[in-house]
């Protein structure tokens, strides 16, 4: 019987970054002479948190204080009314968060899994760690530190001398790789070679797989070609699969990697792409089902992301092992360690190196194909919101999507892996893997006034509330809504300028006639900058009553500062109607105030 300490990591992760915390902490524990278990919360039965001794919690918030997918039920036990404020008296606990402090509700997640904790007795051994994307090294930044002080606290529950450690990671032993690859002979005819058919990878977490793949019929350019940020309008050929989806979902979209990015990849890793493999974890694990041999292609594909994702810390961690260069070892080494912590994230997450261009960076790495599985990013999918209602499109999916661009530091040209992919697809053959999920973002019944509020791309789940409550009035009354869209030139990217206008006209949804109105703020057509929130302080009255009559407010768009301008607006129309029970807070509690953003 193994008689080392255990304590158990749980994690909540929507991108990876919060599993990748965890994965350090287990590697450090089990360094210390410590027995971890790391587990996603999803995978962990709550019943039993009881009876463990140590736990320490890892969980990002994303979106406007969202817990990831994986946490949903977890937490949902955890607000159990019956469990007592002395169920987990006996349990010792440290809480990590990883969130964006640009957004108002930072690490939200971790914050009330801290309290809540608490409230059900248990012992908090170590200060809150909160970690910060927008810390000049990242969440690590406030990572580092907070485990230094947590394993003080571990070494004093367990009343034990820790282990001798080195004075930083480099030292220590390789650990073995979690994966190992079997190769098969050619012959063998049960060969996946789709997305479709490599859904047991999923088991492993490797590969999250579409429900369905449609053809793209329509891509349109939306903003005009002299503006510099390109907007299209995509459509999906639903094709009498009976596939349903309301106003407010979202559209998952597993993105697909250029053959040359694959090609690039493989030959610098002296990959050879025919050969079958099936990869396997190096330790038994429960559930576990074998996965049919594919080709090593068809594996860095669809599973490996090495065309858009940096790669994380450990795996420079890793390559400082497999380099045959003083030189580079010797960087790599220092890339390990605190000091060059920011200089890491520097030249890796600031610049968005992919795994190619840090492998071609240090030439003399050779890592072996089971480190490789590790420790590239897995290709994640991406998520838009559906821009039509089924109502008025039958059999159809719309999207409304921003191409994007960026210049890093270095003034390097970097492209979205997805929205560049979508753009460039031939609306004659092009077919995308896709499934609905839930948004955040639910239309109310028709008899529920809307002030809707979404600048740029941000008006995409409002089109589909816009034309599903359209299609509604045609049968039966309809409570009014008051648009707010935003732009920087009314010549240049007003989205979907003809169809707004035409639904504020002729007694239309968001005609003044029916009680509503459509308002547009143009950021750049004047010397003096106008946004969505100086539309909304000009149309106060008309808010305000829309507001006593029980609307619904939903904002959408991007994460920096109109979120927070938006709710300000509100909160200064509450104030001057003298009525605090219209401020966003308030209605935020009532579910009439809802916000959808991101970065």
């Amino acid at each position: 019987m193994d008689r080392r300490a255990r304590i158990l990591v749980l994690y909540a992760s929507q991108t990876g970054n919060a599993e990748d915390v965890a994965e350090r902490i287990g590697r450090e524990a089990a360094r210390r002479a410590y027995l971890p278990q790391v587990m996603s919360m999803d995978r962990y039965d709550p019943r039993q948190l009881a009876s463990e001794n140590a736990v320490i919690f890892v969980a990002s918030t994303t979106g406007q204080g969202d817990k990831p997918d994986t946490m949903k039920r977890f937490w949902k036990f955890l607000l159990n009314s019956s469990l007592s404020k002395r169920w987990l008296e006996n349990v010792n606990y440290a809480v990590f968060g990883l969130g964006d402090s640009g957004y108002q509700k930072f690490n939200f997640v971790a914050l009330k899994l801290d309290r809540r904790l608490a409230d059900l007795g248990a012992k908090s051994i170590v200060y809150r760690g909160l970690g910060d994307d927008q810390h000049r090294s990242g969440y690590e930044g406030a990572l580092d530190p907070w485990l230094a002080s947590l394993w003080s606290a571990v070494r004093r529950i367990y009343g034990r001398e820790e282990v001798s450690e080195p004075a930083d990671d480099t030292a220590w032993q390789l650990d073995p790789p979690k994966y190992k690859i079997v190769y098969h002979q050619p012959h063998i005819s049960s060969v996946a070679e789709g997305y479709s058919t490599v859904t047991t990878f999923s088991s492993l977490r490797l590969l999250s797989t579409a429900d369905a793949s449609f053809l793209q019929i329509k891509n349109m350019r939306l903003t005009d070609t002299s503006h510099e940020q390109d907007v299209r309008h995509l459509e999906f050929d639903l094709g009498g699969s009976g596939l349903e989806y309301a106003p407010g979902d979202v559209l998952g979209v597993f993105p697909a990697q250029s053959e040359e990015a694959v090609s690039r990849f493989m030959e610098r890793c002296g990959l050879d792409e025919a050969a079958l493999v099936s990869v396997e974890p190096a330790n038994a694990v429960e559930g576990y089902q074998s996965v049919a041999p594919i080709t090593l292609r068809t594996l860095v594909e669809a599973v490996m992301d090495i065309s858009s994702a940096s790669p994380r810390r450990y795996f420079f961690e890793v390559m400082m092992h497999f380099a045959d260069a003083e030189h580079e070892k010797e960087r790599l080494q220092y890339f390990a360690t605190s000091e060059g912590r920011d200089d890491l994230y520097n030249y890796n997450q600031r610049e968005r190196r992919t795994v190619t261009e840090v492998l071609e960076d240090f030439p003399s790495v050779r890592l072996p194909l089971e480190w490789l599985v590790q420790l590239v990013p897995r290709l994640r999918p991406r998520y838009f919101s559906i821009s039509s209602s089924l109502k008025a499109h039958p059999n159809e999916i719309h999207l409304t999507m921003a191409v994007v661009q960026w210049t890093t530091p270095f003034k390097r040209k970097r492209q979205g892996l997805c929205s560049t992919w979508l753009a460039q697809l031939d609306s004659k053959t092009g077919v995308v893997p896709v499934w609905v999920t839930k948004g955040i973002l639910k239309l109310p019944r028709p008899s529920v006034p809307l002030i809707l509020v979404g600048p740029g791309t941000g008006c995409a789940p409002f089109r589909a509330f816009i034309e599903e409550r359209a299609a509604i009035a045609a049968s039966q009354p309809v409570a009014p809504i008051l648009f707010f869209f935003g732009c920087r030139y009314s010549a240049k990217d007003f989205l979907y300028k003809e169809q707004w206008q035409a639904f504020a006209q002729d007694r239309g949804v968001l005609s003044q006639e029916n009680g509503g109105g459509f308002f547009v703020a143009f950021s750049r057509d004047q010397p003096r900058k106008i946004y969505v929130q100086h539309r909304i302080r000009e149309q106060s009255k008309l808010v305000y009553k829309l507001i006593e009559d029980g609307a619904a407010i939903f904002v959408s768009g991007s994460a920096d500062k109109m979120p927070a301008d938006v709710a300000q607006a509100f909160d200064e129309i509450a104030v001057e109607m003298g009525d605090p029970r219209a401020a966003p807070k308030k209605l935020e509690a009532l579910g009439r105030y809802v916000v959808e953003v991101w970065t």
